[in-house]
């Protein structure tokens, strides 16, 4: 039995259009998930530290941006008010609480001592300054 034969190598010249398509869909994408979209939030830019204790246990955390300003619950808060509610965290809580401090690598040594105090005032006991891992090495500290 001859099975009949219909199909012939194609010689016409190729249609560039559907990559052209693909080519636009790639670049929307990555657009998409580049910087170039807005993200909502603070910008911070934690200081570079290694052997700093990990936290257990209830956490709260506190962000202070490169101008100084306060923000709780992602929210600007002053000085007086983020003292109200962590006196109320505190107490609603009932075990001891962390301060996680966020804080950008040129805020002052001032701020953070007035961070410290506040919290201590409020009842919280240990603060703890969010760092980074120095660039070029991991977590377990083996160089990349």
């Amino acid at each position: 039995m001859k099975f009949p034969r219909n199909a012939r190598i194609f010689r016409g010249q190729l249609d560039a259009s559907p990559f052209v398509g693909v080519l636009f869909l790639v670049a929307i994408f990555l657009l998409l998930n580049s910087s170039l979209v807005f993200m909502p939030g603070v910008a911070i830019k934690l200081p570079e530290g290694k052997g700093f204790p990990g936290v257990t246990g209830p956490t709260v955390k506190v962000f202070v941006d490169w101008n100084g300003q306060l923000y709780y619950e992602s929210q600007a808060i002053s000085v007086e008010n983020l003292r109200l509610k962590l006196r109320d965290l505190v107490r609603r809580t009932g075990e001891p609480v962390t301060l996680v401090l966020l804080a950008d690598k040129t805020v002052t040594v001032e701020m953070v001592v007035r961070l410290s105090e506040l919290a201590d005032d409020a009842g919280i006991k240990m603060v703890v300054p969010a760092v980074r891992p120095p660039a070029g090495q991991t977590e377990g500290g083996a160089v990349r």
